[in-house]
């Protein structure tokens, strides 16, 4: 992620700047995302983009990208995007479909946007691809549980 915030308003910080400094928080303590090789490639008001390079330890007896994996991916960039308006939330409920393999070698991007925020409940898609095709399509729920990154 780039280092350049956007300007406060008169108001204090923008959503983009929120939307930042809680990944940024989130980041400094999510071992399992950095451990796996994710990068965080874009954040902002309800949405994230991550992506992870498959390797031969993330693959299933089949030589196929092993799902929980795929999922794991989604799952973190579904994370982001519901933790960047700096309140404290976690999943909810999630389920993926998956629609086709992931293979060795393979740079997986999932991208999460807001479907729906209200309260303390929150709805969100993510979509993986490889390139341009998509591999699997994940739907999260959301609760937020108290607290700010920000």
């Amino acid at each position: 992620m780039s280092e350049d915030l956007p300007d406060h308003d008169a108001d204090g910080p923008d959503a983009d700047e929120i939307a930042r400094a809680s990944a940024d928080a989130m980041w400094a303590g999510d071992k399992a995302s950095a451990g796996l090789g994710m990068q965080l490639l874009d954040v902002g008001p309800g949405y994230a983009t991550m992506a992870m390079t498959i390797t031969e330890a993330m693959t299933n007896g089949h030589g196929l990208a092993h799902g929980g994996f795929i999922f794991l991916l989604a799952d973190s960039a579904f994370a982001f995007a519901c933790n960047s308006r700096g309140e404290k939330t976690v999943a909810q409920h999630c389920q993926v479909s998956f629609l086709k393999p992931g293979r060795l070698g393979e740079r997986l991007v999932a991208t999460a946007h807001e479907v729906f925020q209200e309260g303390r409940s929150g709805i969100y898609d993510i979509n993986v691809s490889v390139g341009e095709e998509t591999i699997a399509e994940f739907r999260g729920h959301s609760r937020t549980v108290g607290g700010r990154w920000v």
